[in-house]
């Protein structure tokens, strides 16, 4: 692994390309690098746990709108990409189908994560690189290649870059790992796949308004407009089109006046040439429809659960985090919409005291029915979630920032002050499911994911067979990649004909 330092560059001087962060990305991009057995484990784990998610959230309002856009987009000759849930002899502009697709993984927020100096969701960028793979009639080996460098990319920025202190989205990350990725997948020049990170990254920043106040659905499309964007970017790149640069180290760029200004060092780490990329294993999946620094708190609910204390004689609980917990989804973030019960799910699942009063009340978790109506406003929770208030500890914000992945946290301590003054703790490092967790998730986990998510929509026999092709991942024909697809009898598919909205 090498650290390569980005920074805005002088005044009237001229950055050669080969020492842009944009290019040294298109370079990995466009070296051939082994496959690493784990990695090869892990994109499938990736893939099922996608599949899983966005079954789950088929016919959730904001899917089936994504569904009918797309349904405007045929690809003619039916040489285009799936969407998801629909059977594979229809096909749709890859642009549109990452879309539909990213939106239906990204609804019920319940896939993989990385949190570094950023955050992110990695899962993000497989709608659009399986969109790509399947509009091109790229094999399993370059679909593989492709999520792989995807994941290497977001991953590294994640890591070197921080967005939200600036309060720019998440998803600036993404787009340039979808251009990336979709580079090694079809095999471009670095020259195309510099211009189409550039322009990727140009196109893609966007302000934090969308998780903060009132968080919407758009807090779903993100990630799928950014692929989208991303492959428009490289479309254009491929017909020879350029894009503005440096974009991470112009005068005018992204680190000079989006992120911490003209003087400011960031530090990115890159495989080296012929090293595997192995990023992927540091992602983790959620075992419960939460914000993944939810996660624990989940967990640790389920704890106090069991614990059977009288709720109506607690006085405070105070749950003790990262400066993330605190100022994202707890009571720092200084957002009321958290401790309302007409909120929306989006904010909710973005409430760390909404989510610790649900589970410690009920000892359960469910992805729809812990945010319903009738949940959110059931006496018992409200009273005990107003009780609750997050405070930022250093302990957990360093152990949040860890430089070694193993001596990370994403977890919690929770206090319950008593009427008579008498304390109980919970304490959880990290989430039960993370890879550094009391049960980490390994294959198993995920395919009863599927099964438990998604065989009430498409069946046994169609889950088998969607996974049967991901155990062959690396052999599968351009014809496989095209059936590598959950599809759903009609008549439980919402929005399945020919209905075309918009301003057309």
């Amino acid at each position: 692994m090498q650290i390569h330092e980005v920074c805005t560059h002088g005044e009237g001087e001229v950055l050669p390309r080969q020492e842009q962060l944009a290019w040294k990305i298109a370079a990995m991009a466009t070296t051939v690098a082994p496959v690493d057995a784990a990695a090869l484990q892990m994109v499938g784990n990736r893939i099922i746990d996608n599949a899983a998610v966005a079954l789950a959230s088929l016919n959730r309002t904001p899917v089936v709108n994504a569904r009918r856009l797309a349904l405007g987009y045929a690809h003619p000759g039916n040489g285009g990409a799936t969407l998801f849930g629909m059977a594979a002899d229809r096909t749709f502009h890859c642009e549109w189908a990452a879309l539909a697709n990213g939106v239906a993984v990204r609804e019920l927020d319940f896939h993989d994560c990385y949190l570094a100096a950023d955050y992110s969701h990695p899962g993000d960028t497989i709608p659009a690189i399986l969109a790509a793979a399947q509009q091109t009639g790229r094999g399993g080996s370059d679909l593989l290649r492709g999520i792989l460098t995807a994941y290497e990319t977001q991953m590294a920025l994640v890591t070197g870059i921080c967005l939200h202190e600036h309060k720019i989205d998440h998803v600036a990350h993404l787009a340039p790992a979808v251009a990336a990725g979709t580079g090694t997948l079809l095999g471009l020049s670095t020259e195309t796949v510099f211009q189409a990170i550039n322009q990727s990254l140009h196109l893609a920043c966007a302000t934090r308004q969308s998780r903060k106040g009132e968080i919407t659905s758009w807090k779903a499309y993100a990630p799928g407009q950014s692929g989208k964007t991303a492959l428009e970017a490289v479309g254009r790149a491929i017909l020879g089109e350029c894009a503005p640069s440096p974009i991470y180290e112009g005068r005018d760029g992204v680190i000079a006046w989006m992120l911490s200004g003209p003087d400011a060092t960031y530090q990115v780490p890159l495989p080296t040439p012929g090293e595997a990329l192995r990023a992927i294993l540091d992602s983790y999946t959620k075992e419960h429809s939460a914000e993944y620094q939810a996660q624990a708190l989940i967990d640790i609910g389920f704890a106090l659960h069991a614990r059977q204390i009288s709720l109506a004689d607690i006085r405070e609980v105070v749950i003790r985090t990262s400066h993330h917990t605190h100022f994202v989804i707890g009571t720092g973030s200084g957002d009321p919409q958290k401790m309302d019960p007409d909120s929306s799910r989006e904010t909710l699942d973005h409430s760390a005291m909404y989510i610790l009063a649900v589970a410690w009340v009920d000892g359960t978790w469910h992805h729809v029915e812990s945010y319903s109506g009738t949940r959110t406003h059931e006496p018992a929770t409200v009273a005990l979630w107003q009780k609750i208030r997050t405070e930022e500890v250093s302990e957990w914000t360093l152990a949040y920032h860890e430089p070694d992945f193993h001596g990370k946290k994403f977890g919690a301590e929770v206090v319950v002050t008593m009427q008579d003054g008498s304390t109980v703790r919970e304490r959880l490092d990290n989430p039960n499911a993370h890879s550094l967790g009391a049960h980490p998730f390994t294959r198993p986990d995920y395919v009863r994911k599927l099964h438990t998510l998604g065989e009430d929509i498409a069946g046994a026999a169609e889950i088998e067979r969607f996974l049967a092709l991901v155990d062959r991942l690396p052999e599968l024909t351009p014809a496989e990649v095209r059936q590598l697809n959950m599809v759903v009898p009609a008549e439980r598919l919402e929005a399945c004909g020919e209905n075309r909205v918009g301003i057309m």
